[in-house]
């Protein structure tokens, strides 16, 4: 009779130990699937932080081109002025001489 009620009080214990540990792993996997779910969430979000930001350099990349051909622009009509005024003063001298 002990040894039939110590083999019922260790099966008892047993399937309690499976149980419990059944539900702590239902209870894991839910979490997993919660933090997975998370993470894409959060990788998309990066993903189209990421775009924003190539698309952002790609726009000041123009701009920068831009900038520089209105510069060398303005330096090649700085230089003509500069030629052009030059050549009338030359001018203005030798009338005044």
């Amino acid at each position: 009779m002990k040894r039939f009620l110590r083999n019922s009080i260790l099966l008892i214990l047993a399937v309690l130990s499976f149980s419990a540990c059944s539900n702590l792993s239902e209870k894991v996997e839910k979490k997993l699937d919660e933090l997975n779910n998370r993470t894409e969430a959060l990788d998309s979000l990066i993903n189209k932080e990421v775009d924003k930001v190539l698309t952002l350099d790609s726009i000041i990349n123009t701009e920068s081109d831009k900038v520089k051909r209105l510069d060398s622009l303005i330096n090649k009509t700085s230089t003509k002025l500069d030629s052009i005024s030059s050549e009338k003063v030359n001018l203005l001298k030798k009338l005044i001489e």
